[in-house]
């Protein structure tokens, strides 16, 4: 079984997205290098520093499955069924949409029994690798719930002063994580994974 690892672009602040859900400028690194980087979805590539590149190659061959929100599967449409990470995809919901035109990609699986459950169908999924959490009400509860092996960030230099955080409706308490086992400075972003101490 893999490690569950959380991941997003965030503030200085802590925000990994305005009230409105835009990132704002927390994506710009995408686009600030040379290196070409396909993807599986439309748009078909960004471009990064290489040592970006190097970074988010050797994190996205690592990633077997995703665990994600409904609010970001709705912003997203469910990425029209194919994630641009190329995986499949478990979404926390409290009802599965049974009308989603995209349904027949396969990609796309609901739980409506909680983090555990999601987390658990996304282990089986992935097998031996690593299952990913997005940042915010997610990476929140699966943290609280003990499930995060590792903290990813993309530590971008730009304040949003309110927004959604990172880790949202959690105890501060509960977020207790080691001294990082990678950073890596590039263009407009440090690249940090943090071990959670258990």
């Amino acid at each position: 079984m893999g490690k569950v690892v959380s991941s997003a672009s965030m503030s200085l602040d802590g925000f990994v997205a305005h009230e409105n859900n835009d990132p704002g400028r927390l994506f710009d690194w995408y686009e600030v290098g040379d290196v070409e980087v396909l993807t599986a979805s439309e748009p078909a590539s960004f471009h990064l520093t290489p040592e970006s590149a190097d970074y988010w190659r050797s994190w996205v061959e690592q990633i077997g499955c995703l665990v994600v929100g409904r609010l970001l599967f709705d912003i997203t449409d469910g990425w029209s069924g194919e994630h641009p990470l190329g995986v499949p995809f478990v979404v926390l919901t409290h009802e599965a949409p049974t009308d989603w035109a995209h349904a027949h990609t396969g990609n796309a699986h609901f739980v409506t029994e909680g983090i555990e459950a999601a987390v658990a169908l996304a282990q089986e999924i992935a097998g031996d690798r690593a299952v990913a959490l997005a940042a915010g009400t997610i990476a929140g509860q699966a943290l609280a719930a003990g499930l995060v092996d590792e903290v990813a960030i993309d530590l971008v230099p730009v304040v949003l002063g309110t927004g959604h955080r990172y880790f949202e409706d959690v105890e501060p308490a509960a977020v207790r994580l080691a001294d990082p086992t990678t950073v890596i400075r590039s263009a407009r972003v440090t690249h940090m994974v943090f071990p959670v101490e258990r």
